[in-house]
């Protein structure tokens, strides 16, 4: 890769920036220092702690970011609508305190206006279904607080959808997941099927109204792990109007990085840490275990694989980016950390990717898809009244 080709990579994204999917520094802020932003102040370098500070977004050209507002599966019911409330909070306050480089953004003409200001537009996206604690209600006041997504489980099960990392419990959607998915599209938020087993993501895309999309993740015929979208499902993106979301996880997207990884969460574990712990102590066992048993490198490379898999099968009308960053221990070379994207699209430029679909994959799918999401909701909520569904009502029914 040239500097003439990384020069023109920044020059692209100057003019069609990343609107990335998943980005999980609010739940990295939560564990590491309890929110306390003076403590973690990303006006600053934070690259000892964090994959993500405001230069860095800067620097590797970002002018949308959905932010996660995660709440890990082991919380439920009243705790678990607590958390992702903190989580939402927890965005808010970034940006009040950082109003000259992030503002709010809820739609497709506030992403517009955010890049004309030169501001990153900032969205939220709830991670995991259980959040809403079986409530439509609930669900009906995230997206007045601003979230624009959820997906839909996390790595676990939850009460009406199977994720695709635990044994099926629905065979997909219950009839109440599907009634998540008809109230999702009447108020405008995106059904989000990253995570989700691929019995989920076939029923949501017979149930959906809306555009879908997978927030942070790659295809399984290049990576064969159960976190990525098989290539039926990639496939049927074009008749639904959806987006793919290219992740970055090294055990998503290198085959040798699955059984590596394996082993590596069952070190976390047997040291009485979750896998996915990514505070400092955790990183320390994480470090340790990577001395003793050197990782497959996943490259940026890697990743261009998928995507050139998946604007295969899909199109590139189909295609985005979800890093995933702050929300994983490892990630590729050249990737390990916000300022990457601009090597990821130099390498796609090596590959004779056109100008236009490189603008469509950083920036313009992501805003059709969120405009397309609320168009549907404007029909749809002007036929239709808010759903008095209950988890109950709809499995007696």
């Amino acid at each position: 890769m040239t500097g003439d080709r990384l020069a023109e990579a920044r020059a692209l994204l100057a003019e069609h920036p990343v609107v990335d999917g998943h980005n999980d520094l609010p739940w990295a802020l939560r564990e590491q220092v309890g929110y306390d932003l003076d403590r973690r102040d990303i006006a600053v370098d934070q690259s000892a702690a964090l994959h993500t500070d405001l230069p860095r977004l800067r620097a590797g050209g970002v002018g949308g970011q959905f932010w996660s507002v995660y709440v890990p599966g082991r919380l439920a019911g009243d705790a678990a609508v607590s958390a992702c409330l903190e989580q939402i909070d927890a965005v808010r306050t970034l940006l009040d305190r950082y109003p000259d480089r992030l503002v709010a953004a809820a739609t497709a003409d506030e992403l517009e206006a955010a890049r004309r200001e030169g501001r990153i537009a900032s969205l939220m996206g709830a991670e995991g279904g259980h959040s809403i604690a079986n409530s439509l209600g609930t669900l009906r006041a995230f997206h007045r607080l601003g979230v624009r997504y959820m997906t839909l489980t996390h790595n676990e099960n939850n009460d009406w959808a199977d994720s695709a990392t635990d044994e099926p419990r629905h065979d997909g959607l219950s009839a109440f997941g599907e009634e998540v998915v008809r109230e999702m599209n009447r108020i405008g938020m995106l059904v989000d099927l990253s995570h989700v087993a691929a019995t989920t993501m076939r029923d949501a895309l017979r149930v959906t109204e809306a555009p879908v999309i997978f927030s942070h993740s790659s295809a399984r015929a290049v990576c064969d792990h159960p976190r990525n979208v098989p290539d039926d499902v990639l496939a049927a993106l074009p008749a639904n109007g959806g987006v793919a979301m290219v992740t970055f996880v090294p055990k998503f997207v290198l085959p040798e990085a699955v059984e590596w990884t394996r082993r590596a969460d069952e070190n976390m574990v047997a040291n009485g840490l979750h896998p996915l712990d990514t505070t400092e102590a955790g990183m320390r066992v994480q470090r340790a275990f990577e001395a003793a048993n050197p990782r497959p490198r996943a490259t940026v490379a890697t990743v261009a694989d998928h995507l050139d898999h998946m604007r295969e099968v899909a199109g590139v009308d189909h295609l985005g980016i979800g890093g995933d960053f702050d929300g994983t221990a490892f990630l590729p070379d050249g990737l390990d950390s916000v300022a990457g994207y601009p090597l990821l699209i130099a390498e796609l430029l090596d590959r004779r990717w056109s100008r236009g679909d490189l603008a469509k994959l950083t920036w313009h799918n992501a805003v059709r898809v969120l405009r397309d999401g609320e168009s549907v909701a404007h029909d749809l909520s002007a036929r239709r009244g808010p759903s008095l569904a209950t988890i109950e009502s709809a499995t007696s029914a």
